[in-house]
């Protein structure tokens, strides 16, 4: 029997990966969830997972988290900042563990990636390289929920603002994924490294357009520079920093950072990324 467990359980990605491994045919009992929050876990214990207690910034409790898995997913820890003692953290529990294979999610192209964002997922990736474990990079593009999280501030002024210029994003759904990266830890042996990207190829005029043939209200899109962008992300309640790191996204975008022609989504899936407009009908519901 194979173990398999994921970390950020009862986070978007993290609790998909789960529910795409006992999708895909895994039993819950072969499942550890490994989470932060136990009380955030219930759904996860009626399903018949494991659940398990661990703070990235808790290698011992990591440890005992991680004891008997053979398949590990590491979710990237969402402190953006924070993310590479955390993640050293986990990738040397996980070996002193004998963790048999750490999957780990990146983003798209890291390490050519001109992103602000990509910094901490090379250095993970760097670490891992280095750590002795067979390893996986899971290098994912934007979610599309990424734009919807924008949606209603989109409907109510009918403007969709950003700063991507003309540049082409190829997003897919959290859900998909997930799911791919608990395909690849069903492969008996997977590729080292895959480039994740949606099958769709959208400007932000094209998002704005979504927004608006979905919703039924006028959208259109305004290009910023990205300092401004990044001011009106602050007065909306954004941290400063984190603000700035988002504007620089779509000035990625804006020079092709987030686009892609790889097929490894559907690839690993067995079927193409689940549409944008389906993302955004969802959010709408």
């Amino acid at each position: 029997m194979t173990t398999y467990a994921v970390t950020g359980a009862t986070g978007g990605l993290g609790g998909a990966a789960v529910n795409a491994l006992i999708a895909r045919g895994v039993a819950p009992s072969e499942i550890v969830a490994v989470v932060r929050d136990e009380a955030k876990a219930d759904a996860l214990k009626a399903a018949g997972v494991t659940v398990r207690v661990a703070d990235y910034g808790d290698p011992a409790a990591l440890g005992a988290a991680f004891a008997g898995v053979d398949r590990l997913l590491l979710v990237s820890g969402p402190e953006v900042g924070r993310r590479l003692p955390q993640h050293t953290n986990v990738i040397e529990s996980a070996k002193a563990a004998g963790v048999g294979l750490l999957a780990y999610t990146s983003i798209l192209r890291a390490d050519k990636s001109p992103l602000a964002l990509a910094e901490e997922h090379v250095a993970t990736e760097k670490l891992l390289a280095e750590s002795g474990l067979t390893t996986v990079l899971l290098r994912n593009g934007w979610y599309s929920e990424n734009y919807t999280q924008s949606l209603a501030p989109a409907l109510e002024s009918g403007v969709f603002a950003g700063s991507a210029g003309t540049g082409v994003v190829a997003p897919a759904a959290r859900a998909d994924y997930a799911d791919a990266a608990a395909a690849a830890l069903l492969i008996d042996e997977p590729a080292a490294v895959y480039e994740l990207a949606g099958d769709e190829h959208l400007t932000y005029a094209d998002i704005a357009a979504t927004f608006a043939a979905v919703s039924g209200k006028p959208v259109a899109y305004q290009d910023l520079p990205e300092a401004e962008y990044a001011k009106i992300l602050e007065g909306a309640g954004v941290p400063g920093p984190f603000a700035a790191i988002l504007a620089d996204s779509d000035a990625g975008v804006a020079n092709g950072a987030l686009d892609s022609t790889s097929s490894a989504l559907a690839d690993l899936r067995g079927t193409s990324s689940t549409p944008f407009a389906e993302v955004v009908k969802a959010a709408l519901a």
